[in-house]
């Protein structure tokens, strides 16, 4: 269970679902350390919680920054309780549109940045014997689309990562949750969020092109609220025993759901040919 007065640490904290998040926690009565690349984006946050809030500037790809920031988090509150890795981007192209740079800037951001704050953090939480770590990933680190491969990727790095290391936490009392949001009403389908393949290739106009336009269109239509999404993440948090896997948003449900109903009806066609490579047993005799 989480104690009353926990501290949380929030990256991406200036906007969306981190933004949310931060105002729900402080709502429910904890301490927040708001982590973003600008700390004035969340200076009125800060300002409305008083002594409750603090902010860090928090750029994830800058190992520097990150161990100041965490440093500077632990020395204005004692400790860090809980860690929500939020910080990261969309993007969006074929897999054959990627560039490079672009590509390998978002795996950058989106997972190692998560993995270099969760090792800063955990030296602290192993020696108290007690934690959570709540990785944001997403229903596209479980299901598939064409024209969004690599955020995919990413997200289903999140997905492993958190998967092996809620495995190897436990023993030690911390506790580890991937949340996977399915389309929530904030600006992560707007410019300042999602960046995009500057190739466009004719070809995949029906496949990742469409994606692509139906992406954007979008945009301020989602169906989850980032407060409600909020609040679930906190009430997991909360709970006496804090699930591993955490889906925010019926569409991600049911997005899961077909895609779980769709593998069971193909492995099970292939059945024999799967069991067909094994070595045979030899007959006795």
């Amino acid at each position: 269970m989480l104690n009353p007065d926990a501290v949380w640490m929030i990256t991406g904290a200036s906007r969306g679902l981190g933004r949310a998040l931060a105002r729900e926690v402080l709502a429910a009565g904890y301490k927040v350390v708001l982590a973003a690349r600008r700390p004035a984006d969340v200076a009125d946050i800060v300002a409305e919680a008083g002594d409750r809030a603090t902010a860090v500037a928090l750029d994830v790809v800058d190992g520097r920054q990150v161990a100041s920031a965490v440093e500077e988090a632990t020395a204005r509150f004692g400790r860090i309780d809980v860690l929500v890795n939020n910080a990261g981007y969309g993007y969006l192209g074929a897999i054959e549109e990627g560039a490079d740079e672009d590509v390998r800037a978002l795996f950058e951001t989106n997972l190692f940045g998560a993995i270099d704050v969760i090792k800063a953090v955990l030296p602290g939480m192993r020696a108290r014997r007690k934690g959570h770590i709540v990785n944001i990933s997403s229903i596209g680190g479980i299901v598939t689309y064409p024209g969004v491969g690599y955020y995919h990727m990413v997200k289903f790095g999140v997905e492993a990562m958190s998967e092996t290391l809620a495995k190897e936490l436990s023993p030690l009392g911390i506790a580890v949750t991937v949340v996977a949001p399915g389309a929530f009403r904030t600006g992560f389908r707007g410019p300042d969020s999602i960046r995009q393949a500057a190739r466009v290739i004719d070809d995949y106009a029906e496949t990742a092109g469409r994606a692509r336009a139906g992406t954007q269109a979008g945009h301020g239509k989602q169906v989850g609220d980032p407060v409600r999404g909020a609040r679930a993440i906190i009430r997991a948090v909360e709970a006496e025993r804090p699930p591993v896997h955490l889906l925010i948003g019926g569409d991600a449900l049911d997005q899961l759901r077909q895609k779980l109903d769709a593998m069971r009806a193909e492995t099970d066609a292939w059945e024999e040919v799967t069991r067909s490579t094994d070595f045979m047993a030899e007959r006795s005799s």
